[in-house]
């Protein structure tokens, strides 16, 4: 039995028992069993596992017919690192660290009467009996709780009138959170205990086919005005909380400080919300009551496009895009001066998988900015492991996908 199987047996149990993985689960796997086997074969000596045997690799190709390179005869892991470099869409657990691929989305055009478009999202989120990940069509959002037990969902036709909190063992809604406003966006405060929940007056995902965009050959509807209205803040387990109004710059194309979908989400402490803005200051911070507040001293230097933030302890933030024309680059900074400290491979910063490694994407070499793969980077390191295969250069299908990354 390989690593990836250990790891996709422990997830059955884990879901059969009930308490959520804890964040060294891949580690812990290892060590149980290999306790158990110790204890079963008295007097043999164990070889520790540190990686699964890659057969001989063929040229594998994308169903748009892009090569995305060759594709091993089985995964790749090593410590607390799951991977599968051959596959995507991914179809196994990808893990690293604490952190762990929860689920992840495609996305399609979908053309509305008057030239207008909606942008509508598929996801698949990961089946902790099987370990792999497994689509499921009812939801137009979704967020993942750390621990990876609950996921919070919005059904078809956003705004949505209600918030499920999903089951992600059994795949069942064991409640719901009813709203007045309508709500476009959720996502988990970092101890998973609060939901901030964005609201809009229309659908953040629709395009406005008065509004065209063309990229020279092709012309298709742009961005909507935006029409946020504010958030609330909401206790999970007992589902109280209360709603505050955050007005909205509008007036036609250009004139908005906001992207036509710019949710809230939680600073590190999970004190405050905040939220993105197209203008400076480019985050904009306010207590669950709705005021405005000062960003958090670790927080003024973080861009709220970088996904992956705050270190785990806080020390380091991660930053935007430093690489030129030829190579990509990622960098670390304080987050109380902003200055870099280290400089690392890779395209964009996504999650934290502790306090020294991150994971991210990158490019393959030579080739379109669009065509990258997950990889995990560390710092003081210019290797990078690769986690995931190549998604497709183009912006559309089922090989273009985007990550939702929780905590284990």
């Amino acid at each position: 039995m390989n690593v990836a199987e250990l790891v996709r047996e422990s997830l059955r149990e884990q879901a059969d028992q009930g308490p959520p993985a804890p964040g060294n689960f891949a580690d812990r796997v290892l060590a149980v069993r290999r306790r158990r086997r110790t204890r079963a074969i008295v007097g043999t000596s164990l070889a520790v596992v540190t990686a699964a045997v890659v057969g001989v690799a063929v040229p594998a190709f994308d169903s748009d017919g892009e090569e995305r390179g060759p594709r091993p005869a089985s995964e790749s892991q090593t410590g607390d690192v799951v991977a599968h470099p051959g596959q995507t869409p991914p179809r196994d657990l990808i893990a690293a660290g604490g952190t762990a691929l929860a689920a992840y989305s495609t996305s399609k055009h979908v053309k509305q009467p008057g030239g207008d478009a909606l942008i509508t999202r598929t996801y698949r989120l990961l089946d902790q009996k099987t370990g792999t990940y497994r689509e499921d069509p009812r939801w137009s959002w979704v967020d993942v709780a750390p621990g990876m037990r609950t996921a919070a969902v919005l059904e078809r036709g956003l705004p949505a009138k209600r918030i499920g909190l999903l089951n992600m063992i059994t795949g069942k809604v064991e409640r719901w959170l009813p709203v007045d406003h309508g709500v476009g966006g959720v996502e988990f405060s970092p101890d998973g205990r609060k939901l901030v929940a964005t609201t809009y007056a229309e659908d953040p995902d629709r395009l406005d086919g008065d509004r065209p965009m063309s990229d020279g050959k092709h012309e298709e509807p742009g961005p909507a005005d935006p029409t946020r209205t504010g958030f609330y803040v909401l206790d999970v387990a007992s589902g109280n909380g209360g709603w505050s109004e955050v007005k909205t710059k509008t007036g036609g194309f250009g004139a908005a400080d906001i992207n036509t979908r710019q949710d809230f989400g939680f600073s590190q402490d999970g004190s405050l919300v905040y939220t993105g803005r197209i203008r400076e200051p480019s985050q904009q911070y306010y207590d669950f009551q709705g005021h405005e507040k000062s960003a958090p001293p670790r927080e003024k230097h973080l861009s709220w496009f970088v996904d992956a933030r705050l270190s785990p302890n806080g020390k380091l933030a991660a930053g935007d895009f430093a690489g030129g024309l030829e190579t990509t680059a990622t960098q670390v900074l304080d987050p109380l001066t902003g200055k870099r400290v280290a400089k690392l491979p890779g395209q964009q910063l996504l999650a934290w998988a502790d306090d020294k490694r991150l994971i991210a994407w990158d490019i393959a070499p030579g080739t379109s900015e669009y065509r990258n793969r997950l990889v995990l980077v560390t710092i003081g390191s210019k290797k990078t492991v690769p986690l995931s295969g190549y998604r497709s250069s183009k912006d559309r299908g089922v090989k273009r996908w985007t990550p939702i990354f929780a905590d284990r």
